[in-house]
């Protein structure tokens, strides 16, 4: 696991933006951290280093945004309203597990009961689960921790 202290939002957005250059067709980032924590942030990161030019918004009242403007199929999840796994898979939204681009996960804990550890099997590509826990350490300062993937 890496660990990076981002100390405002744009520097978030920056880590963001240089998962984005780097990304894989494939990759589900799984992210979990507390409301004000970054999520989003990172999101908006993503979504430029990708090369997107959308107004990316926490999808929370639609389940998903997608965003296809980029070099890669963006698909942004958020799973804040949905408590179970059963309400998940419900929804229809495992076919985000392997993307035809990147998935992003926002709450993703309420689907693997959690992120940070084997309980429930992740049925990604092999290699392009990335796991990452936001934590709100001040005002405007964030732990980032995260699988690294070579990002």
């Amino acid at each position: 696991m890496a660990t990076f202290i981002s100390h405002s939002p744009a520097e978030t957005e920056a880590l963001g933006e240089r998962w984005g250059r780097a990304a894989q067709r494939g990759w589900v980032l799984a992210l979990t951290g507390d409301l004000g924590a970054g999520k989003t942030q990172l999101v908006k990161g993503l979504a430029r280093g990708l090369g997107s030019g959308a107004r990316v918004h926490s999808p929370t009242f639609t389940l998903v945004n997608e965003y296809l403007d980029g070099r890669l199929p963006l698909y942004h999840l958020d799973l804040y309203r949905l408590e179970t796994p059963e309400q998940i898979t419900g929804a229809g939204l495992e076919e985000f597990l392997r993307p035809d681009g990147v998935t992003v996960i926002e709450w993703a804990e309420r689907w693997f009961a959690e992120v940070r550890g084997p309980k429930r099997e992740v049925r990604s590509e092999p290699g392009k689960l990335r796991r990452v826990v936001l934590e709100v350490l001040g005002e405007t300062e964030r732990r980032i921790t995260y699988d690294d993937h070579g990002a």
